[in-house]
């Protein structure tokens, strides 16, 4: 196993942490996707090739949220979180 990330020694941390340690890095690289799909899109001429990088991304999001909520259901105060700022019409930055 690649110690890239890991800010402690790999073979001190539990597999629930090292888990998780997965599940950050690949939504990291879910949203990073997405992020660089936005940017191909956006500067892409041809509509046909346009269309089949939006739908990448969009896939990308697909997976992001599939991770997020691996996150939410390992993850307490995740949950508590995410359950009082998603789906809400509350200000964003509420107490």
């Amino acid at each position: 196993m690649s110690n890239e990330g890991y800010h402690e020694p790999v073979a001190e941390l539990s597999e629930a942490t090292r888990d998780m340690h997965r599940a950050i890095t690949s939504l990291m690289e879910e949203l990073e996707a997405v992020d660089w799909y936005n940017q191909r899109v956006d500067v892409c001429k041809d509509a046909e090739l346009k269309a089949i990088l939006a739908h990448n991304r969009d896939e990308e999001k697909e997976h992001a949220a599939m991770v997020l909520e691996w996150i939410r259901r390992q993850d307490p105060t995740f949950d508590e979180e995410l359950k009082d700022y998603l789906f809400t019409e509350k200000p964003i930055a509420h107490d």
